[in-house]
C-alpha cells in the first residue's frame, strides 16, 4: 500500500484511549495528502473542501478612518486598518454599505448584526436563517461538527441561527471547545448523557494517547511532512499546556489582600479575558477547520451591545461611543479607537493563527472565506448606513485584495455573493428592500 493511500486510509485522524475513553485527534492536508500544486487531493482529484465563516465584534468602526480612497486592488491601508495590514492582499473592503429599515422601528444595536448577518429585519414574522447556516447546509454536512459557533466575551450570544426564533448559542468555553474537538467517538449506550472531562484531557495530554500511532504515521511521510506533522502536534502542545494552566490554583502571594470594590462584574467582558479567550479559540478553530472536524465557524470577539471595558474601568466601550467627546486633534474618539483596535487586533490574532497553517502552496486562510459582522456605521448615534464590510481570506475561492465601493447598496450583497462563491444555489437572498440578486462581481472568480 502506498503512503498516500495509507494516509487516506487512516480518514485524516488518529484514534487512541485516554482514561479508558476513546478519543480522537485530525490531522492536517500533508503534502501525502496533496498533488503537485497543493490544490487538490492526491487520492481522488478533488479540491481542498471550501471553508466559512464569520468574524463578529459590535459597534462598527470610525468613519472616514477604515474607508480607502482607491476603489479596486492596491488600496491603502487606512488609520483605523493598521492590525490588519500584513493581511491587506488577503482582505475584500465593501464601503458604502447599508441596512434598509422599510419603516420597521429600529432596535439597538440589535437590526443592523441581524439584517448583515441573515439579510432581513429581525421584526419581520418571517423565518430566515443566518447565512453561515445556509451555507452549512450545503458544505457542512458531512463533517464530525456541522458548524462552530465560539464567544469569546463570556455570554452565549450568537448571530448564527437557523431560523428567527431558532439560534446557535455559542460556547464559551475553550476547555469545552477543547474536549468536543478531541472528545470520543464512543458514548456509553447505558448512560443518558456523557461529558467528557475537558479538565482531564488537557492535563494528560491527548497527544499520549496515539504516542505509537504517531510514530507509525511519521514513518511513511516524505522531510516535509515530517517537518510540519512535528510542527503541527508542537502547537498542539503548546494549546494543551495552555488550557492546563487555566485549571491551576494560582501560587499564594503574601502581600495580596482582598480589596473592597464595586460590584463584581463577569470577567468573560473584561477585555484582556477576552483578547486572551480569543487567542486559545483562534487556535482551536485552525485545528478543527485543518482537520476536517468542521467547515463552517463563527466566532464572536464581542456582541453588539459592546459590555466589554477595561481592568479596573466601569466604562464600557458601549458607554464610550455615546459619551465621549471627539478629540478635534485627531478626529475621533480616542477611546473608541483603542477598543476598535484592540477587536481589530484580535482578528489579526485569528487570521494569523489560520495562515500558519499551510496546505501546499498556500494556507487554510486561503480556503476559508471569513464574512466580517458588526451592528452599525457610527455608534455613537447607531447608524445603520456605510456599515464596515469586509472578507478575509478565501483566496483558492474569490480574489482579493480589493475595495469595493457600494454606493449605498444593501449589505446583503456580500452574504449572497459569499453564498454563490461557495457554491450554494441561490440567485438571490434577504428580504423587502435588503433583498438582492447582485453579486460582486468584483471579487467572483
Amino acid at each position: 500500500m502506498s503512503a498516500v493511500s495509507k494516509l487516506a486510509s487512516r480518514r485524516r485522524v488518529l484514534r487512541g484511549m485516554l482514561g479508558g475513553t476513546a478519543v480522537t485527534v485530525g490531522l492536517p492536508f500533508l503534502d501525502g495528502f496533496l498533488n503537485e500544486n497543493g490544490t487538490a487531493l492526491a487520492a481522488t482529484g478533488q479540491a481542498l473542501p471550501a471553508c466559512f465563516g464569520t468574524w463578529f465584534q459590535g459597534l462598527g468602526l470610525n468613519p472616514g478612518y477604515w474607508e480607502p480612497k482607491k476603489v479596486g486592488a492596491d488600496y491603502e491601508v487606512t488609520h483605523q486598518l493598521k492590525p490588519l495590514a500584513k493581511f491587506r492582499d488577503k482582505i475584500n473592503v465593501y464601503s458604502g454599505m447599508r441596512v434598509f429599515l422599510d419603516g420597521h422601528p429600529p432596535k439597538v444595536h440589535n437590526t443592523g448584526a441581524v439584517a448583515i448577518t441573515s439579510g432581513g429585519i429581525p421584526e419581520e414574522p418571517k423565518a430566515f436563517p443566518s447565512v453561515d447556516s445556509l451555507i452549512a447546509d450545503h458544505i457542512g454536512t458531512r463533517t464530525r461538527f456541522r458548524s462552530l459557533e465560539v464567544s469569546c466575551n463570556g455570554t452565549r450570544e450568537t448571530y448564527s441561527r437557523r431560523s428567527a426564533s431558532a439560534v446557535n448559542p455559542s460556547d464559551t468555553s475553550p476547555l469545552s471547545v477543547y474536549a468536543r474537538i478531541f472528545g470520543p467517538d464512543f458514548k456509553d449506550p447505558n448512560a443518558a448523557e456523557f461529558t467528557p472531562d475537558a479538565a482531564v484531557m488537557a492535563r494528560k495530554s491527548v497527544l499520549s494517547a496515539f504516542k505509537e500511532e504517531r510514530a507509525s504515521l511519521v514513518q511513511d511521510l516524505g522531510a516535509s511532512d515530517k517537518a510540519r506533522i512535528d510542527e503541527y502536534f508542537t502547537a498542539l502542545r503548546e494549546l494543551e499546556s495552555q488550557l492546563a494552566l487555566e485549571l491551576e490554583k494560582p501560587a499564594p502571594l503574601a502581600a495580596c489582600t482582598k480589596a473592597s470594590g464595586p460590584e463584581e462584574i463577569h470577567a468573560g467582558l473584561v477585555i484582556d479575558d477576552i483578547v486572551a479567550n480569543n487567542k486559545l479559540f483562534s487556535k482551536l478553530i485552525a485545528h478543527a477547520l485543518a482537520c476536517g472536524q468542521t467547515r463552517v465557524v463563527n466566532l464572536l470577539f464581542d456582541g453588539a451591545s459592546g459590555n466589554c471595558r477595561r481592568p479596573a474601568s466601569p466604562v464600557t466601550f458601549h458607554i464610550h461611543t455615546h459619551e465621549e467627546p471627539v478629540d478635534p486633534a485627531i478626529g475621533y474618539q480616542p477611546n473608541v479607537h483603542w477598543f476598535m483596535e484592540t477587536c481589530l487586533t484580535g482578528l489579526a490574532t485569528y487570521l494569523t493563527e489560520l495562515n500558519n497553517v499551510r496546505e501546499g502552496d498556500k494556507t487554510l486562510l486561503d480556503r476559508i472565506v471569513i464574512m466580517f459582522g458588526t451592528d452599525t456605521g457610527f455608534a455613537k448615534f447607531h447608524s445603520l448606513e456605510n456599515i464596515p464590510m469586509f472578507t478575509f481570506g478565501g483566496g483558492r475561492i474569490i480574489k482579493t485584495g480589493i475595495h469595493v465601493a457600494a454606493h449605498g447598496d444593501t449589505t446583503s450583497r456580500v452574504g449572497l455573493t459569499v453564498q454563490q462563491a461557495l457554491g450554494v444555489p441561490t440567485s438571490h437572498w434577504g428580504t423587502e428592500s435588503n433583498r438582492t440578486a447582485k453579486t460582486i462581481t468584483e471579487v467572483m472568480v
